[in-house]
């Protein structure tokens, strides 16, 4: 029988309950496909931070590195610790040390779900450069806490970060609808964002089959609001996607709903799923938030592994329950009662 090592980091707040609750559903999922999914929790959390001084060990990245994918909770405590030092202590050096350059984030209304638009047919999958652009980390600060002050933040492009992600895109695009939307800024950002749009167009003749746009973010973010069932794939950097997926998740009904992946397309180190709803401290331990999202990205997960039947008979599972009413309204139905229903439409 098929076995499979995931590493699971629950995290912080809201992303341990949903961690435990995904895990119910895909290894249920998984004892009825034939197929074993072996896990290792770790506590590296804001909670660890606190205790240790580091959000994970220093072997941690050699400790994952053994794992067929990663699932991750919800990472972040500010009251306490400084996103700044959660994000860049334990999920970019993940994304990076992995080279999990493409983080895929799908955006639909799920049956029964009510989003704020009257669009109810939209199915965009955005694709979000997720290793540099501006988020490098390049930079730095002098003369700190004086009138003389300077804060210096670069962004990074380089060729084969922008050329990976749009193929890659343009590939995503080739299975669904064939149309690909590239979103930059490129009228005020002259260097990177006019390079990202020349390679664009350089890379367009070796997708004949896929219909190709380029659009600046702020057309693009009114685009997803007053046409949404007009985009297919969206490809974005960094910065850009990570506000347009947010804008996405709003418009399939909240970040309740919000999956996604980040991937290593070429398999060459273990791929980490997440939600995005982030650990929520004000509703941790109520027993209300909506595992949803996190069970989603365990399907995206179990694809990734090539476990699509299972992966299909979740998705089937998360719409059966959102069709009979239950986990389509934030706060209305408990995690374990959202979690009952997900399991039994298995």
């Amino acid at each position: 029988m098929k076995a499979y090592k995931i590493a699971l980091i629950p995290g912080d707040g809201i992303g341990r309950d949903m961690t435990a609750a995904a895990w119910s559903v895909l290894q249920k999922a998984a004892s009825t496909r034939g197929f074993t999914l072996d896990g290792t929790e770790f506590p590296w959390s804001c909670a660890f931070y606190k205790e240790t001084g580091a959000m994970m060990p220093a072997d941690g990245i050699a400790t994952l590195r053994g794992f067929d994918a990663i699932l991750l909770g919800a990472v972040g405590w500010p009251a306490e610790v400084p996103d700044a030092v959660s994000l860049h202590g334990l999920l970019l050096p993940i994304r990076k040390n992995f080279v999990q350059y493409a983080n895929i984030r799908p955006h639909r209304l799920l049956p029964g779900v009510q989003g704020p638009l009257k669009a109810s047919a939209f199915d965009i999958l955005c694709i979000r450069e997720n290793t540099e652009g501006e988020y490098s980390g390049a930079g730095g600060r002098i003369h700190q806490g004086t009138l003389d002050e300077v804060a210096v933040e670069t962004s990074i492009f380089t060729r084969k970060g922008v050329e990976r992600i749009l193929r890659f895109a343009f590939e995503q695009a080739r299975t669904r609808r064939g149309k690909l939307a590239s979103v930059t800024k490129s009228n005020a950002q002259k260097h990177s964002m006019v390079f990202w749009d020349e390679i664009t167009r350089q890379l367009a003749p070796d997708y004949p089959d896929v219909e190709v746009t380029s659009y600046h973010i702020d057309a693009m973010a009114a685009r997803m609001v007053m046409a949404p069932e007009t985009l297919d794939v969206v490809v974005a950097s960094n910065l850009f996607g990570d506000i347009l997926t947010d804008l996405g998740a709003a418009i399939q009904g909240g970040l309740g709903f919000a999956a996604s992946a980040n991937i290593n397309p070429e398999r060459s180190a273990p791929s980490m799923f997440e939600p995005v709803h982030g650990s929520a401290p004000d509703i941790a331990h109520l027993g209300i938030a909506n595992p949803i999202a996190t069970v989603w990205s365990g399907a995206m997960m179990l694809e990734h592994l090539g476990e699509q039947d299972a992966a299909n008979a979740i998705m089937a599972a998360i719409e059966a329950t959102t069709a009979s009413g239950i986990g389509t309204v934030p706060g209305k139905d408990r995690t374990d009662a959202i979690t009952t229903a997900l399991l039994a439409a298995i």
